[in-house]
């Protein structure tokens, strides 16, 4: 393990924001493999999801928290408070913007937030790719407008660009310290975690707009199949809060469900490096967004519940 005395530069960085800005993209962007989904739906993003990233002379670790917004309900406090206690936590802190998009309310909402705290911010403008170059400066400046941002970064996390000189940047802001994780590591989070947000997610893209908010998935067991060594068996629960959702999530004759266990079981392949036999089923669990504990059985978890 690299120490501090030999210019090693080490630190965690917080991914903030309103929801549907491409935070998750970021994160798999910079880490190089999806260990945070992706939706359109907003505020997909439920726990904190550390990434690192480890150079020869640096390493940092970010966190994609969840999008910030005004709550609504229980698992709303929960998620605010998760974003605004990485605040405390980290070196620098990277407040992502769509430059699609005006500045408004929750933007507003976010960097009310960030007011008063010593730590660097950088505006990362995301969704370059959607808009003409020429219009870069004016966005950048309006936002400027808003907040004292340390640096103003226009990237595409989508494509990739600037994102290089984006780290470059961050890591001048790090202190010299430790390498914290191996050097092949890329997350802080075990398999069962992320197997069951890949799952979340296919959930997401293929229901309705009153599903996304009330689904949650519960992993009942992960273990070698017992026929075959070569595949791994894994066993888990949609959790809805209605039974009219639960009807919606397996659709007509199962058509639904079956398709959310084929597009996740890819994924889930692709971590694990292994065949997967998938097995899901769907549970009612009514109004769990707004009882603590069933938001601590879901994995919502933080010093208040």
């Amino acid at each position: 393990m690299q120490q501090g005395n030999n210019g090693f530069k080490s630190g965690f960085i917080s991914i903030i924001g309103r929801p549907n800005v491409g935070k998750s993209t970021f994160l798999n962007r910079v880490v190089g493999q999806k260990i945070a989904i992706m939706s359109d739906k907003p505020q997909t993003t439920r726990n904190k999801v550390q990434g690192v990233v480890t150079t020869n002379s640096s390493q940092m670790v970010f966190i994609d928290t969840p999008g910030i917004n005004e709550p609504r309900h229980k698992l709303g406090d929960f998620m605010l408070r998760v974003a605004k206690n990485t605040f405390r936590e980290v070196d620098v802190l990277l407040f992502v913007a769509s430059a699609d998009d005006r500045i408004g309310k929750q933007d507003r909402f976010v960097l009310d937030m960030l007011k008063g705290i010593d730590v660097p911010v950088f505006l990362v403008l995301n969704k370059i790719d959607q808009v003409h170059p020429d219009n870069l400066p004016k966005i950048i400046e309006g936002y400027r407008n808003e907040f004292d941002f340390k640096e103003a970064i226009p990237i595409s996390a989508l494509q990739g660009n600037n994102v290089e000189n984006l780290l470059a940047k961050i890591t001048e802001y790090l202190p010299e310290g430790p390498q914290y994780y191996p050097a092949d590591q890329i997350t802080d989070h075990p398999e069962r975690f992320i197997i069951s947000e890949l799952i979340r997610e296919k959930a997401l893209h293929l229901t309705r707009e009153e599903i996304p908010h009330s689904i949650a998935v519960v992993i009942e067991k992960i273990a070698p199949d017992s026929e075959n060594k070569d595949m791994i068996r894994v066993q888990a629960t949609i959790m809805v809060e209605r039974d009219s959702q639960k009807g919606i999530v397996i659709g007509k004759k199962g058509v639904l469900l079956k398709e959310i266990g084929s597009r996740a079981r890819k994924d889930i392949e692709n971590l694990l490096g292994s065949k997967v036999y998938l097995e899901l089923w769907v549970k009612v669990q009514k109004d769990w967004r707004n009882k603590a504990v069933h938001l601590r059985d879901f994995g919502f978890r933080d010093d208040e519940y």
